[in-house]
């Protein structure tokens, strides 16, 4: 688990555009919305593309996505669950 949260962290740096930051910055448990990172709409558009395009990953149901994508452990759970 630990090494796909690092690997998380690594694409969302590199998809989103996050250069100011390196993964050791980004708290797996803190917010990727809002306070925590501050991403937006758009940015969870990259993210639905991210869980496809490394992971195999598709989001069934986008109403569902709010506690997916609340954290970058949330993530990674989704993941561990769903990938084929």
């Amino acid at each position: 688990m630990e090494q796909l949260i690092q690997e998380l962290k690594e694409h969302l740096i590199e998809e989103l555009n996050l250069e100011e930051i390196t993964p050791d910055e980004i708290d797996a448990e803190a917010p990727l919305f809002g306070e925590g990172l501050g991403l937006d709409s758009i940015d969870a558009l990259e993210i639905i593309l991210i869980l496809e395009k490394y992971y195999g990953v598709k989001l069934r149901n986008t109403a569902d996505a709010k506690p997916i994508f609340y954290s970058v452990k949330t993530l990674a759970q989704y993941i561990v669950d769903n990938r084929a």
